[in-house]
């Protein structure tokens, strides 16, 4: 019924409400009534009265009988279908890497990422983080920590949040997942394990409605921060970062403690200087950053598509210049005086101090009005190779250009007209390929259509220096 896609399922629900209420005005309610549904892929039960899994069962064992209908019926209807895909894959040349579909090209390596229940801004970030190889590759290489013994080990097919099983790893689940990406044995893998874990420890993100790609990112790289700054099982995750020569002590950006890999490929650091228009009096201070918020200057915010032809069309380079430029904060934003001793009128500058290793850009595209948050919808035109950061560094003569070259790796695209609505996919590079991430959808792609793309968070790896390369 479309549970997560439509909310059909969930209208089910609403329906078979009035009746049952409209029933008990002349009884005595001594019960609730509990309507659930069921997921026919992963067989988890659901109940929107308590916003959260079933882990019981009926006295006859009803809804196990009810899997089991679900589980017979799906190996009888597929597994022809299964041996035939299977016999094509087999068949296939070894250089053969991609395969026609249904008319259209998709990737046999590449693997996607199952809709959970509107997770697909989940799915857009973990396949755009999957294709940042350093960072990817450190994950991978991680030992794995077994989380459960006796009677449980190795197995949780149905999960609820109100288990409470406290002993969970996010970098674990978030290694898995990573690790189950790019070894073509699947088409689709389901993230079960890794979404019951950031129900346990990121509350914002429970439940099925949609959430916010560039929050859940955050969240999700300040949350591996803090667990590999602490070790996990007694292995001290910032001990492995340490003997790890790719990721040396003078990359280092702490950001709430000891560096990680997250601070260690992700940060940078901001100088921020504000200058009193009164005294003159100037102050800096330096902010630690694992991505940038740009605003889309207001000129452009009018702008609907590419091919408009009124006005010049918005860029990446006009909104890093709308973040950085000299701005006189407005009356709500008074600053803090020392030498006046009271909040005065004052100008605001952006440098950045250090570069990081991955460059994430956030183009802010929602934004509150006085009564909903709407999205800006402008097409913003950004490189695809080649992005200078030069201009925008506090000491850019310390820097060499090859250090401030950095090329697209991966885009987060917001489809839709609101940020509690819509829907998330990414495009990102593979091995010089091009691919379109649709939760467990994989297609390839090429530049033209990346660079049409109405993006919403870029990440830009950082340009490595080589010997006799010539320069952009």
């Amino acid at each position: 019924c479309g549970r997560y896609v439509n909310g059909h399922a969930k209208k089910h629900y609403e329906d078979a409400q009035v009746p049952l209420t409209n029933h008990k005005k002349s009884e005595k309610q001594d019960k609730p009534q509990h309507t659930v549904c069921m997921d026919c892929s992963s067989y988890s039960t659901y109940c929107y009265r308590c916003d959260d899994f079933v882990v019981n069962d009926t006295k006859l064992g009803l809804v196990q009988k009810v899997r089991e209908h679900l589980q017979n019926l799906e190996n009888s209807a597929f597994t022809a279908d299964r041996h035939r895909k299977r016999k094509l894959l087999e068949n296939s040349s070894l250089n053969s890497k991609l395969l026609k579909v249904n008319g259209s090209t998709a990737a046999i390596c590449a693997t996607g990422l199952r809709n959970l229940g509107n997770t697909c801004f989940m799915n857009a970030i973990l396949q755009s983080l999957s294709n940042i190889e350093q960072f990817c590759c450190y994950f991978k290489e991680l030992p794995a920590v077994e989380l459960r013994n006796g009677k449980t080990a190795g197995r949780r097919t149905y999960h609820t949040r109100s288990q409470g099983d406290n002993n969970v790893s996010l970098v674990e689940e978030f290694r898995k997942t990573l690790c189950a990406l790019w070894q073509g044995s699947q088409t689709a893998f389901s993230p079960e394990s890794l979404f019951y874990v950031v129900w346990k420890i990121m509350p914002n993100f429970r439940g099925y409605q949609q959430q916010d790609a560039h929050e859940f990112m955050r969240y999700l790289l300040d949350h591996l921060h803090l667990e590999l700054q602490g070790g996990f099982n007694g292995v001290s995750r910032s001990a492995i970062l340490q003997e790890n020569s790719a990721l040396s002590a003078s990359n280092k950006c702490c950001i709430n403690g000891a560096s990680t890999v997250v601070t260690a490929i992700f940060g940078g650091i901001l100088q921020n200087e504000v200058n009193c228009l009164i005294c003159g009096t100037e102050s800096r201070k330096f902010d630690p950053f694992l991505d940038l918020s740009l605003d889309i200057p207001s000129q452009f915010r009018n702008k609907r598509s590419k091919n408009q032809e009124n006005g010049p069309v918005c860029s990446l380079r006009d909104c890093l210049r709308s973040f950085t430029d000299l701005e006189e904060l407005d009356e709500t934003e008074l600053y803090m005086c020392h030498k006046c001793k009271k909040k005065q009128k004052s100008t605001k500058k952006f440098w950045i101090q250090k570069l990081p290793k991955v460059l994430c850009l956030h183009l802010k595209r929602f934004h509150w009005t006085a009564y909903l948050r709407n999205k800006v919808d402008t097409y913003v035109e950004f490189p695809l190779r080649g992005l200078d950061m030069k201009c925008y560094l506090l000491e850019p003569e310390n820097s060499g250009p090859e250090h401030c070259l950095y090329d697209l790796a991966a885009v987060v695209v917001h489809h839709g007209s609101g940020v509690g609505s819509g829907h998330y996919t990414a495009y990102a590079t593979h091995e010089g390929r091009w691919f379109h991430f649709n939760d467990s959808t994989v297609t390839l792609t090429d530049e033209d259509t990346v660079v049409k793309a109405k993006a919403y968070i870029l990440f830009y790896v950082e340009r490595q220096a080589k010997a006799g390369s010539d320069k952009l």
